[in-house]
């Protein structure tokens, strides 16, 4: 039996389609607007990590239902499931890119790692299609229809721009973030590693104190040391009669 075309949301924020090898489930995918990819990796398709999430969801349950239609197995989580969605945690009615804002901050807050929080943080860094410079032409584009539309309206239109030069900045403050981030809570991790080592071996190494007092016992002149600490002193040796 063929193993089922899984359809999932990666963490990256793109829907990847993979186990479509033959060439009927490969056209079904491309049809519903999926890229097909033929690498080192093997054959899977792909949404672009561009497209907007209600998009998503709309061409994953519509590939779904055509394969399955095709009588292939599909698996497909609730997620990507119109049927089956629960409604968004952050309902903010239009203001659509403020929502995925939030659930970039809950990317951030759920890393469990350096490498994890990178790449949630890339979707706010990234030079080209992170929000940071999505906001930065916005704020800029805002500024120039300002002046565009009315001419006098100089001075609203200069903050506008200033605004866009501040995320500017902060854009310049963070452009190396990326490696360090990686790198985010490795020293503490060795730290931990090594102490752990550290308590096992002193654990291994460890005398119990029944070998110790065996040890003491039989020492050199302990029994004289054991009778002396009893307030019984050794009786001096002579001749019997």
């Amino acid at each position: 039996m063929p193993s089922p075309i899984t359809i999932t949301s990666e963490f990256s924020g793109s829907v990847v389609a993979k186990g479509a090898t033959d060439d009927l489930s490969a056209q079904l995918l491309r049809h519903a607007g999926f890229k097909q990819i033929d690498d080192w990796h093997g054959r899977r398709h792909r949404l672009p990590t561009t497209t907007p999430l209600a998009d998503q969801v709309a061409i994953a349950t519509h590939a779904a239902e055509m394969l399955r239609a095709a009588r292939y197995d599909v698996v497909l989580p609730p997620s990507l499931d119109t049927a089956r969605m629960s409604p968004p945690v952050h309902a903010l009615g239009p203001y659509a890119a403020g929502a995925e804002l939030l659930r970039i901050t809950d990317r951030i807050r759920a890393a469990e790692d350096g490498a994890g929080l990178r790449q949630a943080v890339d979707h706010l860094l990234h030079p080209e299609h992170g929000a940071l410079e999505r906001v930065r032409e916005a704020l800029e584009a805002a500024g120039e229809q300002v002046n565009d539309l009315d001419e006098e309206a100089y001075a609203l239109a200069d903050r506008f721009a200033f605004a866009s030069e501040f995320v500017s900045s902060a854009q310049s403050e963070l452009v190396d973030s990326e490696a360090e981030l990686r790198r985010v809570g490795t020293a503490s991790e060795d730290h931990t590693a090594a102490r752990t080592v550290r308590d096992h071996r002193g654990a291994a190494l460890a005398t119990s104190p029944a070998a110790a007092k065996a040890k003491v016992s039989s020492a050199p002149g302990s029994e004289t040391a054991h009778l002396n600490a009893t307030g019984h002193p050794p009786r001096a040796s002579g001749p019997r009669r």
